[in-house]
């Protein structure tokens, strides 16, 4: 009989992940402006943070590998300008004007600050990578959980930086591997799979871990794509077509991915959908 190594059973949930995200900040800050900077998790939105507005920068974070899901990050034009600044090596300027160069090295920075997160989250999680793009907007998927850094340094105020996870990837970080099932190679993995009767029933274990988890689900009806003299003429009791016939089948997101197809119903006066067709996940 293979005996194996379990560790105890216990949930794992995000905050590892958001300390080395902000353990990393803290390294990558520092040795940029070539002095400490101190970087803090807060769960709660902070009272000195802005509300959302045009001016803001937005990041969208995609994990692929061992990790899925996405990420995004909001900057309040404030903080982009005292990182683009770090980042350029300027002097603290708080009434400088927020260039573009300035929004790109914020994007580098945490480029690079992801690196350190992708190598530092390794021996819990697995290898994955994180890749990041500068969005116009916030994504359309609401996040499952967000956190706020507050990174500091003597020469200038707090920066404000917030993050919202995507459900997919929250109830990624909540499945921790065994270190066996880590360290071992994945021919002998597979193997031991093959040849014992305990490796199935492994599987609701893991989906237990699961079953707690809120997800966001989306009916879509169709798109369409239009100019931006279009958008700034509507008004209401303007119509726009979409791309699908009326008996086309509706598409269920989850997370912005579609994975199944139905017809639209009327459930006690509110919408829903009867499921005619699963979709098998699209090729990563």
């Amino acid at each position: 009989m293979t005996e194996t190594n379990t560790p105890a059973t216990q949930p794992s949930d995000s905050a590892a992940f958001l300390q080395i995200w902000s353990d990393s900040f803290s390294q990558v800050a520092g040795q940029t402006a070539g002095t400490p900077f101190s970087c803090t998790v807060e769960k709660e939105k902070p009272s000195d943070l802005a509300v959302a507005g045009d001016g803001d920068q937005w990041i969208v974070i995609t994990a692929s590998g061992s990790l899925r899901g996405e990420m995004s990050s909001r900057l309040v034009p404030a903080a982009a300008l005292r990182l683009g600044q770090i980042f350029m090596s300027e002097p603290p300027a708080p009434d400088a004007q927020l260039t573009p160069d300035h929004s790109e090295s914020v994007a580098e920075l945490l480029r690079q600050v992801a690196g350190i997160v992708c190598t530092s989250a390794q021996p819990r999680w697995g290898e994955f990578q994180l890749r990041l793009e500068p969005a116009a907007a916030a994504p359309s998927w609401p996040p499952a959980e967000t956190f706020w850094l507050r990174a500091a340094d003597a020469a200038a105020p707090p920066i404000l930086l917030e993050f919202g996870l995507s459900a997919a990837l929250v109830a990624q970080l909540r499945v921790q591997p065994s270190t066996a099932a880590a360290k071992e190679p994945p021919q002998a993995a597979n193997a031991v799979a093959a040849s014992t009767d305990t490796a199935p029933s492994e599987t609701p274990a893991t989906l237990d871990l699961l079953k707690d988890v809120q997800l966001a689900m989306t009916l879509r009806f169709g798109s369409r794509t239009l100019l931006l003299r279009d958008v700034l003429q509507l008004a209401p009791g303007t119509v726009v077509e979409l791309d699908r016939k009326v008996q086309d089948p509706v598409e269920l997101l989850l997370d912005g991915r579609r994975i199944a197809r139905g017809e639209v119903v009327v459930v006690e006066g509110s919408y829903g959908l009867r499921v005619t067709e699963i979709c098998p996940p699209a090729n990563a």
